[in-house]
């Protein structure tokens, strides 16, 4: 399957404006495309890419006063499969996993394992460790959160969407990984392109999406608990403790967001680029 990827993005500046943007593929995609996936910014700027403490691969910018538009086409080779799933994926005990997965069990910004910790030993410790938890940890997210874009706000944390009982994708995802933390499960959140490919959804406008990673028997797993459905077509754009550290744009200054567009579609007879 090929998927074709991009999205049009446009801020209004008062004033210059350092910009880091985490706007490109997982290197662990990296592989799968099929075109150039480059960052366009429109005026033209001196740019410096890098990657972060977790891989991802950053890009920052002085954005110049005025309109700035960021914006890219690419396409990406897709298996065509949905989510893998393993029920019996098994969950390791603290002392045998890799040392460099510990920092995803501790508390970050927007996930307070110690606030949050006797209640999820209330609700899931009777589950059976592994795969089973996750799932009993997901299903609970899923069916107690309300979904709605007027529930978003930019500080809500993990127990505030246990206490609020609503959220946006991002807020479903941190108060997953934050029980699943609190089970001694490491989790970590992730983001990308996530189409609406293979399932029918209402018409709105495409977004990027959040969804989480927990690591048993060996290797990570991905979960949706804002869907909390097998999906097909995820790329990975980036991946951390939580959603501050895989924004997609920081802005030190202000930048006012004028356009969002974001594209990820089955590529059918010849779909065209995003231009």
């Amino acid at each position: 399957m090929l998927i074709r990827l991009g999205y049009d993005i446009e801020f209004q500046m008062m004033q210059p404006v350092a910009i880091v943007a985490m706007l490109r593929v997982h290197p662990s995609r990296a592989a799968d495309l099929r075109e150039p996936d480059e960052l366009r910014i429109e005026p033209m700027v001196k740019s410096e890419t890098f990657p972060d403490r977790f891989g991802n691969v950053c890009t920052r910018f002085l954005a110049p006063q005025g309109r700035v538009r960021l914006w890219n086409s690419t396409l990406i080779e897709d298996s065509g499969q949905p989510d893998p799933i393993d029920y019996y994926a098994a969950q390791h005990p603290v002392e045998e996993l890799p040392v460099e997965n510990l920092i995803y069990l501790m508390n970050s910004r927007y996930c307070e394992v110690d606030r949050l910790s006797h209640i999820a030993t209330d609700l899931f410790a009777h589950t059976a460790p592994g795969w089973g938890r996750v799932q009993a940890i997901v299903n609970w997210v899923h069916s107690k959160v309300q979904f709605g874009y007027h529930f978003a706000r930019a500080t809500k944390t993990a127990l505030d969407v246990y206490t609020e009982r609503t959220g946006v994708c991002r807020d479903f995802q941190h108060l997953a990984i934050t029980f699943c933390r609190c089970m001694n499960i490491p989790a970590r959140y992730t983001t990308g392109y996530l189409g609406d490919i293979g399932i029918y959804l209402p018409p709105s406008p495409m977004d990027f999406s959040a969804w989480f990673e927990v690591f048993l028997s060996g290797r990570w797993w991905t979960f949706d608990a804002r869907h909390n459905l097998p999906r097909i077509g995820r790329v990975l754009m980036g991946v951390g403790r939580d959603a501050g550290d895989v924004a997609i744009t920081t802005s030190f200054g202000f930048a006012e967001l004028t356009r969002f567009t974001v594209v990820s579609d089955e590529v059918r007879n010849g779909l065209p680029p995003l231009t």
